[in-house]
């Protein structure tokens, strides 16, 4: 009898072994971004999705977007405390915690999307990542938005431009820049700012490209500010992981992950060129007016940012001057 229970148990446990080693592990993505209709932000994270289905080592993921598992603000948040997974992120909204991010989101600091991936591999984003993980989350795959700005009252191209208009501005760095040209600043995430210009709330914006085509602002808006050759607005949004389920993965997981952030942030280097034309034809094709800052705007522009936004950040951040410093360095 004794002999048949060990048997027993042993078998049970064997069982229970073999049932958690095959066991699938179900990660859950959220953004804010409109799920299934051309928004390169949701097409990297499903992409994503479908190459760690592809690898086949007990990982899920599941993809939950338009803010259908969190808000847009919560989300960064709900990752450094495990509560969510992965997101994609704008990654200024969680400047409020950590104010290095404002340097995601700083005037002028981009050019250009060959600029963006040069920046992705410099000390500037050492220095910024080191602070997403100590923050409890890390990078699987970098994304830089570039992007522009859109009213219904009057074009945006030099800094007077703006004097009197009710503007969201994406976040602190651009906020300043704008509030010292004569704007007023309304904070809010992109997935609101269609309803704040239905409404009267705002008279302007400055968001990405692909969220003035996905959000269908060309519906609320006389005239778009295109980035063409002076993209004074470019915006880091990283698909991360939070650091607390990294650590719960085993290699062969995480290996897909990696793998698999390569693949989406290859994928969104290939689209991001097109992502600006695109708007600009979907704008004109809907009656708005689209026109460019010239080397003299864009000059301006600069000046007052140097003065607010770069000041600020250099004696206010933490190694705020050296990460700074170190996004000039680059060429």
């Amino acid at each position: 009898m004794q002999r048949y229970l060990c048997t027993t148990l042993t078998a049970l446990g064997l069982a229970i072994a073999v049932s958690h080693a095959s066991a699938n592990t179900v990660l859950r993505a959220s953004h804010q971004f409109p799920g299934g209709q051309g928004d390169v932000r949701d097409e990297m994270v499903q992409m994503m999705a479908r190459h760690v289905a592809e690898a086949d080592v007990g990982l899920t993921i599941e993809v939950y977007p338009g803010q259908s598992l969190f808000k847009a603000r919560e989300q960064w948040g709900a990752l450094t405390r495990g509560r969510l997974d992965i997101t994609s992120l704008p990654l200024d909204y969680a400047s409020g915690r950590h104010p290095e991010f404002s340097a995601t989101l700083m005037p002028g600091l981009v050019r250009n999307q060959e600029h963006a991936q040069r920046l992705n591999d410099s000390e500037y984003m050492e220095l910024i990542e080191a602070v997403i993980l100590d923050g409890g989350a890390r990078v699987l795959s970098h994304a830089w938005l570039s992007g522009g700005f859109a009213s219904s009252e009057q074009c945006i191209t030099s800094p007077d431009t703006v004097s009197g208009q009710n503007i969201r501005a994406a976040g602190p760095a651009f906020e300043e820049m704008l509030e010292a040209a004569g704007a007023s600043i309304a904070s809010m995430p992109s997935s609101e700012i269609y309803t704040a210009m239905q409404t009267g709330v705002l008279d302007a914006a400055n968001t990405s490209s692909m969220s003035f085509i996905s959000f269908r602002l060309y519906e609320q808006v006389e005239c778009m500010t295109q980035p063409g050759d002076f993209a004074l607005w470019f915006m880091y949004e990283p698909i991360l992981i939070s650091e607390q389920v990294w650590q719960g993965l085993n290699e062969e997981q995480q290996a897909a992950l990696v793998e698999a952030g390569k693949a989406a942030e290859q994928f969104f280097a290939e689209e991001a060129a097109a992502i600006d034309q695109e708007m600009v034809d979907v704008y004109e094709e809907n009656g708005v007016e689209v026109v460019s800052m010239s080397e003299e705007d864009y000059n301006a522009w600069l000046d007052i940012a140097r003065e607010t936004s770069y000041k600020n950040f250099a004696n206010n951040v933490p190694n705020g001057q050296a990460i700074i410093d170190a996004a000039l360095a680059v060429e």
